[in-house]
């Protein structure tokens, strides 16, 4: 009987033993996630979700890996959030304003406030959500989220005043449809997948978008100039998020490191895309493109041209009973904060 004992205590031990000696990524079943990017796999904001996501397997010694899906292949831009509720990915990344009206609060974000740059707008997104925190994300698990650099005109014709502008038809989302509706022009709402062939076919006259697009797109193919209308730059807020019951399903330590990893990579979207805006600036420029400045009179005049749009903003939200004012004060006292820190 003794004899028996001391066996199974022995081998109790050499199993602890063992176990004791085998990486945690041995032992532990690994977590499989879809991950749904609108973004082409070339792009510098698809390659920073890579990132992301090869940092995640990283410091969960891969007790999760991330499937990457980019180019709208696994869920299109426009239905990446819904997918992502449903279940069709695990995680999507996309913009706010390709649903547009599904978003309230998070739209004051792409508001025409003179964004100068993206860590500036990406900063702003988060600081912002991470006080409002609209019940309309209730349903999915945000990680983070990230912005580009002011929204510019870019068009096949030179523009250089509203007369110039008045009639042509211009490609934009969410907001920035109407940024172009109040400026005299006529938008035309499609996601960036969809531009170049419009540009092209002569479908529309130009786009408005961070010009980041005209070399992360090749949209500066295209194009032949780029109104630097940068006095009433807006953005387009882009959301990383995470089916909820996947998320619940994840051990505390796991949630833990993506909420880690996920803070650090609001940095690492903000500076790529001031370094994607320079890189579009310089790639449109060696085709031979133009960049137009807007006179002091005329930069004076786009402001006054899409001043209503943040007033009905308000006017909107405060009737529907949410905080439209105080979500443009704060998106407002946000830019003045990190734009004087990221000059």
């Amino acid at each position: 009987m003794k004899k028996t004992i001391w066996t199974l205590i022995a081998l109790i031990a050499a199993t602890a033993w063992i176990a004791a000696g085998v990486p945690e990524s041995a032992t532990a079943s690994t977590t499989n996630l879809s991950y749904s990017v609108f973004f082409p796999p070339t792009h510098g904001q698809s390659k920073a979700a890579f990132e992301w996501a090869k940092e995640i397997e990283k410091q969960t010694n891969g007790r999760v890996k991330i499937n990457v899906f980019s180019g709208g292949t696994l869920t299109p831009a426009d239905q990446t959030f819904d997918g992502v509720v449903k279940g069709i990915s695990d995680l999507g990344m996309s913009c706010f304003a390709y649903t547009r009206g599904r978003f309230p609060i998070m739209e004051v974000l792409d508001l025409p406030m003179g964004y100068p740059n993206g860590r500036t707008a990406t900063r702003v997104a988060n600081d912002f959500f991470a006080k409002f925190n609209p019940k309309e994300l209730d349903g999915v698990k945000v990680l983070y989220i990230h912005a580009h650099g002011p929204g510019l005109l870019h068009t096949l014709k030179p523009v250089k005043s509203l007369q110039d502008i008045k009639g042509l038809k211009i490609r934009s989302t969410g907001l920035s449809a109407k940024v172009v509706e109040m400026l005299g022009a006529v938008p035309v709402a499609m996601p960036q997948g969809g531009t170049y062939e419009a540009l092209q076919r002569g479908v529309v006259g130009g786009t408005f978008t961070p010009i980041e697009t005209l070399k992360g797109w090749k949209q500066a193919e295209v194009v032949k100039f780029t109104t630097d209308a940068s006095g009433i730059g807006y953005t387009t807020a882009m959301f990383v998020v995470m089916n909820l019951k996947k998320w619940n399903a994840l051990p505390k330590d796991i949630q833990d490191i993506f909420e880690k990893v996920s803070r650090q990579w609001i940095d690492v979207h903000g500076q790529r895309w001031d370094d994607l805006d320079l890189e579009g600036r310089k790639y449109s420029l060696s085709l031979g493109n133009k960049i137009i400045p807007l006179g002091k009179e005329e930069e004076v005049r786009w402001k006054k041209a899409v001043s209503p749009i943040i007033q009905d903003y308000i006017k909107t939200t405060d009737a529907r009973g949410l905080p439209g004012s105080k979500a443009v004060e704060e998106v407002e006292s946000l830019i003045h904060k990190y734009g004087k820190l990221y000059k």
